[in-house]
């Protein structure tokens, strides 16, 4: 009884097991000795957790098969995450439905408090999902898969650069982004030529923490009123918590003397605009990588018009408790709410 068992095997010894069939009534079938059974079954053996949070030991053809496979081509023991089909799971969860990164789902793993036999680099990560390891999750469900295509991003920009406070001028605490407060503020255009509105984003850059909102045009006096909104909803905190405000030179942000107007207090100023180089929108950078975040929500090209305002707030939230690895995988909104605290 030398004899290997097949995918089709192992989708039959499935089967059978699901059904209440003995171990040496499967090895009778498939022809082949209960000890072949015993090492198929910890070769694709899973936890399955039920609706009523009971969970038991079950076999996945599927696991086993990939488990043969990985064995087959020299390339280790058996897998590590094959025992801990929860953490399989949850990971799948992360990437697949939203949209993490294989580096802030393992972050979420360990961040959820969930207690999993087991635990994987993300190196490890990487290589099982580039061997296909995983049931529902491949390469085409990672955010970005190798090197980003350079290119040269077009910006509508005025043939001057705005009579605003040029980026220059910026004050050193801006710069090194240790002091809270400083924004930097850009538009998320929609579909080209067919869609009016947009969105309005401010990034903070100490916490990188996300303002979104939607905007009927792009027409300058559009983000006053939005910030005019903003202003309102802080009240007198506004000016402590949006300090300055760096953006590029598009029309919609011409109106500099508005911007930078309070709409509570006349006469007074609620925050600093500064203005970057014209053609160069990588000076803000923070703006720039949040727009990315945006983007796997709302590709580009995608019409804005039939985005509810809960739409956009689900994006905001989604982004501000999104496991960041240059904030050491901790979330925009915990920094924020840090330092909120401190203004108190």
């Amino acid at each position: 009884m030398g004899k290997h068992l097949t995918k089709n095997d192992r989708i039959k010894m499935e089967t059978m097991l699901n059904s209440g069939h003995k171990v040496t009534e499967v090895a009778a079938y498939l022809h082949v000795h209960r000890s072949t059974i015993y090492r198929e079954m910890k070769r694709g053996e899973y936890t399955h957790r039920n609706s009523d949070y009971t969970e038991e030991v079950r076999y996945s053809s599927d696991l086993g098969q990939k488990n043969h496979d990985w064995n087959a081509q020299g390339k280790g023991r058996s897998l590590k995450i094959g025992n801990d089909m929860p953490l399989a799971e949850y990971i799948e969860d992360k990437i697949v439905n939203d949209k993490y990164s294989p580096e802030a789902a393992l972050a979420a793993v360990t961040q959820s408090g969930i207690e999993f036999k087991t635990s994987i680099s993300v190196r490890t990560l990487y290589r099982y999902i580039d061997n296909g390891i995983f049931l529902k999750l491949t390469n085409k469900d990672l955010p970005i898969k190798g090197k980003r295509k350079k290119h040269n991003k077009k910006v509508k920009v005025q043939k001057r650069a705005s009579a605003g406070e040029s980026i220059e001028n910026r004050p050193e605490e801006v710069k090194d982004r240790e002091t809270f407060g400083h924004w930097e503020m850009d538009t998320v255009k929609g579909k080209q030529g067919i869609t009016k509105s947009c969105m309005l984003v401010l990034t903070e850059r100490k916490t990188r923490d996300e303002i979104i909102i939607k905007m009927p045009d792009q027409k300058a006096a559009s983000v006053v009123e939005a910030l005019d909104r903003l202003e309102r909803k802080w009240g007198d905190m506004f000016p402590k918590v949006f300090r300055s405000i760096t953006v590029d030179n598009g029309v919609e942000f011409a109106d500099y003397e508005g911007l930078e107007r309070s709409v509570l207090h006349d006469g007074e100023k609620r925050t600093f605009l500064f203005y970057c180089h014209p053609y160069s929108s990588w000076e803000r950078g923070t703006n720039e990588n949040s727009n990315r975040l945006i983007r796997r929500h709302i590709p580009k090209g995608e019409d804005f018009e039939e985005k509810q305002d809960k739409d956009i707030e689900y994006i905001e939230t989604w982004i501000n408790n999104y496991p960041r690895g240059i904030l050491g995988f901790k979330t925009s909104a915990q920094l924020f709410e840090e330092e909120i605290k401190k203004l108190a």
